[in-house]
């Protein structure tokens, strides 16, 4: 019974466990962005045209799922950042976006 029930509760958290993943948190993006991407968009998202483009108004150029692949994949003179995790990718998406 004991092993059952523990077999449920673990099968129970990985269920839960993609709902995490979906959750995203601007306030997280804002403090990866100041990591990963002021050095060239700079802190106010302004980039210096056209070496690096601004991210102000990235949402009207790009959907969510395009500036995901974006900062996954990298692209012209941005390298890619494939060791953010999903959630990382997501917050910072969901900052940009904002």
């Amino acid at each position: 019974m004991k092993v059952i029930l523990m077999s449920a509760v673990a099968l129970c958290g990985s269920m839960l466990a993609p709902a995490a993943w979906s959750k995203e948190d601007p306030a997280a993006g804002e403090k990866l962005y100041s990591v990963h991407c002021v050095a060239c968009h700079g802190a106010s998202r302004a980039g210096v045209p056209p070496t690096f483009p601004a991210l102000t108004d990235v949402s009207k150029r790009l959907d969510a799922a395009q500036i995901k692949e974006k900062i996954r994949k990298g692209g012209g003179l941005m390298p890619p950042f494939a060791q953010l995790s999903p959630q990382e990718i997501d917050d910072l998406a969901a900052y940009l976006a904002k």
